[in-house]
Parts: C-alpha cells; sequence; structure tokens
C-alpha cells in the first residue's frame, strides 16, 4: 500500500469512515437507550436480563446500518481505490450511480444485516452486564466503575461480538469490492461463502481478523467510555 500510493494511503477511505461513525454511533446508541425503555416497560428501575440486552442491542444495531449502509459502501470502495481513482466522495458516488446504479449503494446489505445482529446483540449485552457485575460487586455506593473497568469490559464485549460475527462481514466487504475487480463474476452471499470455504477453507472466513481486532478493539472501548460519560451529562438513566 505504502509502495502504492505512499504512507497517506493508509488513511485512504478514513474522512468517509469518520463521517460515517458519527451518526452510526449516536443511532446505535439512540435506539438501544429507547429499546430498552420499551422492554423495560412498567419495571420501574428495574434491569433487564441478558437475552433482552441482546434484543434491544441487535435491533439498535441494524437500524443504524440500514439508515448509514450507503456510507459504509462508499467507505469500503474508497479504501479499495487506487491512487487518482476517485477525486473525494462525491465523485465516488458518482461514478458507483452512473456504472452501477442506485442498487450498488446497497450491496453485501443481507449479510451486513444478519452479522450486526450477532454482533451488537452480544457487544452491547456482554458490556452492560460486565459492567453491572462490576458495580455489583466492588461499587455497591457507585455507579461509576472508572475509566479502565469500562475499557476493560468493552474490550472483552467487543471481541465476543467479532467473534461471532466476522465471517458474515468479511463477505459483506467482498460484495461491496466486487466491482472493482473485473472480469469476476458477481456473486452472491451464499456464492462468496462456497468460494471462500472451496478456495480457502474455514480459516478463509476469518481473514483479516487480526487487524480487525486491532483496529475495532481501541475504538469500541473509547466509545464506550464516551457514552458512558455522555449518559451522565445527558442525565440517561442506567
Amino acid at each position: 500500500m505504502v509502495r502504492e500510493g505512499g504512507l497517506t494511503s493508509l488513511w485512504r477511505g478514513n474522512g468517509i469512515n469518520v463521517l460515517k461513525i458519527a451518526p452510526e454511533s449516536a443511532i446505535k446508541f439512540m435506539a438501544y437507550e429507547q429499546i430498552k425503555w420499551l422492554i423495560r416497560g412498567s419495571r420501574e428501575g428495574g434491569s433487564l436480563r441478558v437475552q433482552e440486552r441482546f434484543i434491544a442491542g441487535s435491533l439498535a444495531g441494524a437500524t443504524a446500518q440500514t439508515i448509514i449502509y450507503p456510507m459504509e459502501v462508499l467507505k469500503t470502495r474508497l479504501t479499495l481505490r487506487k491512487t487518482g481513482q476517485y477525486s473525494g466522495m462525491a465523485d465516488c458516488a458518482k461514478q458507483i450511480l452512473k456504472t452501477e446504479g442506485v442498487r450498488a449503494f446497497y450491496r453485501g446489505y443481507l449479510p451486513n444485516t444478519l452479522g450486526i445482529i450477532p454482533y451488537a446483540g452480544i457487544d452491547l449485552a456482554v458490556y452492560e452486564t460486565l459492567k453491572n457485575a462490576w458495580l455489583q460487586t466492588y461499587c455497591v455506593d457507585s455507579a461509576d466503575p472508572g475509566v479502565l473497568v469500562l475499557l476493560g469490559c468493552g474490550t472483552v464485549s467487543s471481541t465476543c461480538g467479532q467473534l461471532a460475527s466476522y465471517p458474515l462481514a468479511l463477505i459483506r466487504t467482498r460484495m461491496q469490492a466486487q466491482a472493482t475487480t473485473e472480469g469476476k463474476p458477481k456473486l452472491s452471499m451464499m456464492g462468496q461463502f462456497k468460494y471462500i470455504i472451496s478456495q480457502e477453507g474455514l480459516p478463509g472466513l476469518y481473514r483479516g481478523i487480526t487487524p480487525n481486532f486491532l483496529k475495532v478493539i481501541p475504538a469500541v472501548s473509547i466509545s464506550y467510555v464516551v457514552y458512558e460519560h455522555m449518559k451522565k451529562i445527558l442525565g440517561v438513566g442506567y
């Protein structure tokens, strides 16, 4: 990558990634709090069970991804582009629209949604369960477990979510990137799955998971710390 496009190529597609993550995280956490409130119902102050947190997290993740998904496709295309292929985000969107049509902006949506349901559900449910368990054991008189505990809970929860959903995320990315590989047939979700298994075996479904962990674990952990502090500032109930 550095040979082809210089050091800045390592940040290729980061502009759309930053623009995408802001509304995605805001919608996900807002939906999560609202769905928890609906599930809790008349149980004023009652704690949700793990499976209820999983349902709330899954629905929140699916809601956020459905709204911002075209930006996810743009991010993948801009990340995989060659130097000079697109002049910017708007040019990339215009070229995709012109050559592939509107449907291209939702290519890979099904495996993405199927993947985000277990990922977001496990991530949010495990995070909140671990945090509440720590509070009940070590911080009975306080609702603040501290930054290090929040980082630890976020790391464990995002790791569990990634292990459960990564194969579908890989298939989604390959489907989004298909237009950049000329002369090859456009495979469906099951077609991609069968191709990976036949060519690379089961380990192929987890190709790239190490750099993904290195990226996601600190990003998600930090987002949870900010999430908890913003809940206090905004007065959102636990």
